[in-house]
């Protein structure tokens, strides 16, 4: 079940350059690229202006545009629900893992987007759940066929990023037993039995990102900034590098002068290089850039 923030199709729609990736300055990548006939992980990168009016508000139109348009253009189909389609279907029970951390939350409009397509697809309302710290006790994530992974980016005090590869830390009992090293090892959860093999999609939300913090947990507004963005993947490694690219190119620009992320997010490519993951290298990631290009850091 969805519990409050339940919505259905009827209520939403009343309420309202392919690029090869430079290489990640400042992050550690081990090794060369991989070679022979290995597929590249595409990474879409979309971005709207007008994702928020004069208010500041988000536009539950706008956002889902910019949602259905990046899945359509990561797996080639030529309209957005044959795109949802070939991740979910009737058979399918979902869980959505987003993030709660109340100075930056998945935004609930992108989460009503969601469940719109899932329902869309096919997916039974009841077979359909949102959460974030009561992952392991939800009877739809313990059931679940396919998971999807959104949630904000953001510094981070332990892993010096808050990004797709450690927002499923809420899937083991014990998640600070995961932050020595600074969180080195969060990929090995993603071999968990209930979570491997059934992550269909990942959402990297970089509408407002926080690109700088002091202590485990500071926020401030001054940092930041309408990036207007996503990052939508079905390779978390891939769509992490990315991120914190931007990130890291945002900290040096707002500081004038090289600002590394501190812990570096060595968990990025341990998820990579020791758990496989996915490709943390630039040569195998193909980065295609929709939408607004000002400013956009990478």
């Amino acid at each position: 079940m969805v519990g409050e923030k339940l919505i259905t199709r009827r209520d939403f729609m009343r309420a309202g350059s392919c690029v090869a990736m430079g290489g990640l300055m400042g992050f550690p990548v081990v090794g060369s690229s991989r070679a022979g006939n290995v597929k590249k992980s595409r990474v879409v990168l979309i971005r709207d202006e007008n994702v928020f009016d004069a208010q500041g508000r988000l536009s539950k139109d706008r956002l889902l545009s910019m949602l259905d348009k990046a899945v359509q253009v990561l797996f080639s189909r030529d309209k957005p629900l044959a795109a949802w389609r070939n991740m979910v279907g009737p058979k399918d029970i979902v869980g959505v893992k987003s993030n709660v951390w109340h100075y930056l939350p998945t935004p609930r409009e992108l989460e009503e987007g969601i469940l719109v397509r899932l329902m869309d697809s096919g997916v039974k309302e009841e077979k359909i759940s949102f959460d974030d710290r009561r992952v392991r006790k939800n009877p739809v994530f313990q059931d679940s066929t396919r998971l999807i992974n959104v949630r904000p980016m953001r510094t981070h005090h332990w892993s010096g990023l808050g990004t797709l590869i450690k927002n499923y830390i809420m899937f083991v009992s014990w998640p600070a037993r995961y932050h020595g090293n600074a969180c080195e090892n969060l990929g090995s959860i993603w071999k968990k039995p209930e979570i491997e093999g059934k992550t269909c999609l990942n959402i990297l939300v970089m509408l407002t990102p926080l690109f700088h913090g002091i202590g485990p947990h500071h926020f401030s507004r001054k940092y930041t900034w309408p990036y207007c963005g996503l990052i939508v993947s079905e390779d978390p490694v891939a769509a992490d590098v990315t991120g914190a690219k931007i990130i890291q190119n945002k900290r040096d620009a707002f500081f004038g002068e090289k600002r590394p992320i501190s812990p570096p997010p060595i968990h990025i490519t341990a998820a990579d290089k020791k758990f496989r993951l996915g490709s943390s290298h630039p040569d195998m990631i193909e980065l295609i850039k929709l939408g607004l290009d000002r400013d956009v850091l990478i």
